[in-house]
């Protein structure tokens, strides 16, 4: 930033934080997400946000290479003890917490010291492709994240904090009802209350809130917005929902697997292309009324999603809900209301052209919803680019019907992909690359030969 950006920042600043403290609000907290996908933070005092506005807040860029048990690896240009970032916060996105009385918060931009945008930074790589996506192609995109998370009572753990073997076996789900039941609409009627009261008053717009499949499972899905907005709602929802369930006396945990045994929880990435105001998912010649560019971009997604997945469903936990016949989309094809596909088309009502939209199902809440969103877009501009079309549509259950390709089944295999994607390089750029094929290689040694529910418990409680 220029000093004639900094200073407006700063004044800008000023005037939000003299809102805040008549709110009563004492502190903010800053948060960006790092390539193990958890939200880090820092925090200032209300009065120090002007200051953070104009100058940034430190932090180190090792995070970077951070796991998700907090040990550090290293990659080839980040890594180590050495040098500092300046952590700028969003003030658009500045945001009072509902369920955290007397806290704000904004996300940021990491920038370098001398006002450089950091090249490794995850919400910058976002915004990077969709800018690219309305300079070369005209397109606007909106995305949104549905948000699964499962209900504990006590977390499965002992009296010391820590899990044992045992842990599965003596989780307390917050709710007994069945799946999708109005029963436990019922038992946890006065939480779920409250998490939409919360989100209401953060001024998010939720579309929908229910009783997913597994034991204590529940899903809210908000409205589009465009894909940093969106990866910022992501992050919003989840911390939002984390503190109602603390002050209920609850545990949400996000993990892509809570029971190694049953259906995980997925966090789905719903996308739209927009030239001016027209949905080009709706309205054209190609496969299921959509566009022909709508076709491309789903076909260059469809193509990249074996190597997106290190980016979408990322932990060596992602690939224990990959399971046939769950719903997790492991099938490399895509299908019109196919919720086996990796890629489910919603066309809409007839009379609602824009809502059609397409869901990513493969992606869960390990990922960097930043990263999520970034690379959906390179891969999907990079099939427009291309001509690509999409194969035949798939109904029925392709376990049962056979002839698809499943995904990757390892970590393994999808690090492998991932390392030797030139789409992906090419738009993350080498120091994000590396520092990411760098996590993905140290988490694949981490796990290698645990049992999946010892994963599963190192993992469900981390996002």
């Amino acid at each position: 930033m220029h000093r004639p950006e900094r200073e407006r920042a700063e004044s800008a600043a000023r005037q939000e934080a003299a809102q805040l403290t008549a709110r009563d609000v004492r502190a903010v907290a800053l948060t960006w997400v790092d390539n193990a996908g958890i939200t880090r933070v820092k925090a200032v005092p209300t009065a120090r946000l002007a200051h953070a506005a104009r100058w940034g807040v430190g932090m180190s860029p090792v995070f970077d290479v951070f796991l998700t048990d907090d040990s550090a690896v290293t990659s080839a240009h980040i890594g180590g003890p050495t040098g500092d970032l300046r952590l700028l916060p969003d003030l658009g996105r500045l945001t009072v917490l509902a369920a955290q009385p007397g806290w704000a918060w904004a996300p940021v931009d990491r920038h370098e010291q001398d006002g450089r945008p950091y090249a490794a930074c995850q919400r910058g790589f976002a915004r990077r492709m969709a800018e690219r996506a309305a300079a070369d192609h005209g397109l606007r995109l909106r995305m949104g994240f549905e948000t699964e998370w499962v209900v504990t009572r006590d977390g499965g753990d002992d009296k010391d904090g820590k899990d044992d073997k045992d842990a599965n076996d003596r989780l307390r789900y917050a709710c007994s009802g069945p799946a999708y039941g109005m029963t436990r609409l019922v038992e946890l009627s006065d939480y779920l209350r409250d998490v939409l009261d919360a989100l209401t008053a953060q001024e998010i717009e939720v579309l929908q809130l229910h009783p997913e499949y597994a034991p204590g499972q529940f899903e809210v899905s908000v409205a589009a917005a465009d894909p940093v907005g969106a990866a910022d709602l992501a992050v919003l929802v989840r911390e939002t929902v984390r503190a109602v369930s603390r002050r209920h006396g609850l545990e949400a945990q996000f993990g892509p697997v809570v029971d190694a045994g049953g259906v995980g929880s997925g966090t789905h990435l719903h996308l739209s292309l927009l030239r001016g105001e027209r949905n080009l998912c709706r309205g054209g010649d190609g496969p299921s009324g959509m566009t022909a560019e709508c076709a491309a971009f789903l076909a260059g997604v469809l193509r990249e999603l074996p190597a997106l997945l290190a980016l979408g469903a990322p932990s060596p936990a992602s690939h224990l809900r990959f399971k046939p016949s769950h719903w997790a989309g492991i099938f490399a094809c895509w299908g019109p209301e196919n919720r086996e596909a990796a890629i489910r088309f919603v066309p809409g009502p007839p009379d609602a052209a824009d809502q059609a939209n397409a869901e990513v199902k493969c992606f869960d809440g390990a990922a960097n919803p930043y990263l999520a969103a970034g690379a959906v877009i390179a891969a999907g501009l990079a099939g427009i680019e291309a001509g690509l079309t999409l194969p035949p549509p798939v109904t029925g259950d392709p376990a049962v019907t056979g002839g698809q390709r499943r995904l990757p089944a390892a970590p393994a295999d999808v690090l492998d992909r991932f390392t030797r994607s030139e789409l992906l390089r090419t738009a993350l750029g080498d120091p994000l690359f590396e520092a990411v094929a760098a996590v993905r290689r140290a988490e694949v040694r981490q796990y290698e030969g645990a049992a999946p529910q010892e994963i599963a418990d190192a993992t469900r409680r981390r996002y």
